[in-house]
Formats: structure tokens, sequence, C-alpha cells
């Protein structure tokens, strides 16, 4: 079995890739932009120079060729595609490009395997990444299904709106099997300094190590949503992709893949202070962290989920949370002290 990750130095990317060769025989190959950082991956850099189980394919979602010569080099039998621009903040700054990798890129891949499976019954399993940013902006105390209308509230979550359409259009038209999943945030080690919990942690341990001023600079507050840590999801992905192959669910199914345990922002922040021994940090608003409109309520049901495979989340959100503040301790004693932002 070769399993293709696109976004392979991401967060979920990388830890997918973890997954597959801990837990599976697979041969992993890992697409990635030539340019791209290593941070995330550099613990697989043996294996990969070895090509033990793991290789990487330079291709870019928005240049077609390479990825029709990633499908046609390696036939992947189960593809898990989470490379994005999946900075909502950042994509009020850069929509176009936003729209353009995550709606045409993803219609890229798909299109070369609706073509290989037009041409020689080609027919892998195909994860398509969507996010459970589609909702926008929920109704105060409504729990999310995967029939609640979904209602953009960025260029990125516009964007996994036409992700998360194409990945059931293929199914449906054309047999490809697809699934795809809406993930409420996940969060834990690896995780981008441009979200909420992450930026917050990576301030805690600047402040920790002397290179920052103790105050934490924060944008809005407001927002109430579940948490879940990216391994317990990254289980529930794979848990889907056998059952996908084996014919037990739809193509074009959409899941919503969320934590059960729901925090208000600040008390995230009240928990990450707890697992530090300064008690100095102060809390400050940065005008420039706020969004023109926020997704600021996000509670989901897991039930469809649970119908179709044995799973529910395993890790504590605590334990998450100081994995990803030690995550950042660790980062800055090696000397990668990342930019303000």
């Amino acid at each position: 079995m070769k399993a293709l990750i696109t976004g392979f130095t991401g967060q979920v990317g990388s830890q997918m890739a973890d997954f597959l060769l801990e837990n599976t025989d697979y041969e992993v190959i890992g697409m990635m932009r030539w340019q791209e950082p290593m941070d995330n991956v550099y613990h697989l850099s043996d294996r990969i120079n070895k090509n033990d189980r793991i290789s990487v394919f330079y291709a870019d979602l928005n240049d077609y060729s390479s990825i029709q010569k990633l499908f046609e080099t390696h036939r992947p039998d189960v593809i898990f595609h989470l490379a994005a621009q999946s900075f909502p903040k950042t994509s009020f700054d850069i929509p176009i490009e936003t729209l353009q990798t995550n709606i045409v890129g993803t219609a890229n891949i798909l299109e070369n395997i609706r073509a290989l499976k037009q041409k020689d019954g080609y027919d892998p399993v195909v994860h398509v990444c969507s996010s459970s940013e589609v909702y926008g902006r929920a109704k105060v105390g409504v729990k999310l299904n995967e029939e609640t209308p979904f209602h953009g509230a960025s260029p990125y979550s516009i964007s996994k709106i036409g992700t998360d359409y194409l990945g059931r259009f293929y199914g449906e038209a054309y047999g490809i099997k697809t699934y795809v999943t809406r993930m409420g945030t996940h969060s834990g080690p690896r995780r981008s300094d441009v979200f909420f919990e992450s930026t917050v942690a990576k301030q805690i341990a600047l402040i920790e190590a002397g290179l920052q001023e103790p105050i934490i600079k924060v944008g809005n507050l407001s927002s109430v949503r579940t948490f879940q840590d990216c391994r317990d999801a990254i289980r529930a992905y794979y848990l889907l992709s056998v059952e996908s192959a084996k014919g037990n669910v739809p193509c074009g199914e959409a899941f919503n893949i969320a934590g059960e345990e729901a925090f208000k922002l600040p008390e995230v922040i009240d928990i990450l202070l707890g697992f530090s021994k300064r008690d100095d940090i102060k809390i400050q608003e940065d005008a420039a962290r706020l969004r023109p409109i926020d997704a600021d309520y996000q509670m989901f049901d897991n039930t469809k989920i649970k119908s179709f495979i044995n799973w529910k989340p395993e890790i504590p959100a605590r334990k998450m949370f100081e994995d990803l503040l030690n995550h950042w301790r660790d980062e800055i004693k090696k000397g990668r002290i990342p930019l303000n932002r």
C-alpha cells in the first residue's frame, strides 16, 4: 500500500506520516514544495534519505503538470489531501491565493484521479480535508452537524466550502472514493503560531526565555470552541480511509471531527499560564490580530462519525495544551526563535 500525504511538512501532515510509519506497513510519499521549511519533518530525514518506507515528491497544488507527474509515477492507494493555505487571518491578506490554492489546487488533484480512473480504472481512497470553518458564524447555542448550512466568515472558510463541495462532487459524479472531513479546532505539538492557542503558548515560552516582555498580545477573546489533539483527529482520518477502502463509506460523504471539551478563549490562556512559573504575565489586545469577521461559536455533534468508526478523542485538552507549550519551549532552546506574528 502506498499513501500520499499532501501538506506533508505541516502539523497535521507530519503527524499523519508519523502515525502511518508507526501503525501500518504503508509506503509513505510526502508531497511538498521545494522551498518549504522542514522543521516538522527533520526527525524523518534519515529515513527519507535511506528511502526507508518514506520518500518526498516535490510538487505544487497550483501546478497541474507536477500533480500529474506525481500520480502517473506513484499511483498511491490512499491520498490524505491536507495541503492548503490554512490560516484564516492570513486569508484576509491573500484572498486570491487562498482561493486558488484550496479550491483549484484540490480540483487539480481530483481531476488527475478522475482522468486516470477513466483511462485505466485507477481507484484510490481520497481524503479531502475541509474545515469546521465552513460553518462560519454559527448561531450561539446550536450544535453543528453535517447538515448545518455553511456561512463563510473569511476567504479561508469560503475556500474550504469550495474544497468541501469538490470532495462531494467528485465522489457522487465519478464514483471516486472520496470522503470529506470538517475538523474542529485541533492543536498540540507543531501547531503553527498563527493560531490562537499556539501564539499564546509561543509568547509564554518567549517570556520565560527572556525574549519578550511579560505581555501576551491577543485578538478577539469572545470565541467559544471545542479543542482536540491533532493526534486524535489523525486516528479518525486513518480509520475513515480503511472503511472507505472497504466500501463502507459512501462516495463524497462528509464528517465532523471535533473535540468534546469546550473552552472560552480566556480559559485557554488561564490553562496555559497555569503551566508557567511566571506570575507577572499580562494580557493585551492587539488590533493587528483582530479579523474583520470571526467564527466565534463552534460546538459540534460527533454522532455521525461515531456511527462509521470506533473513535472518540482520547488525549485530554489540558495535556494537549501542555504539550504545545513544551513544544515551543523546545524550539526556543534549539535556537529557533519564531517571528512575532
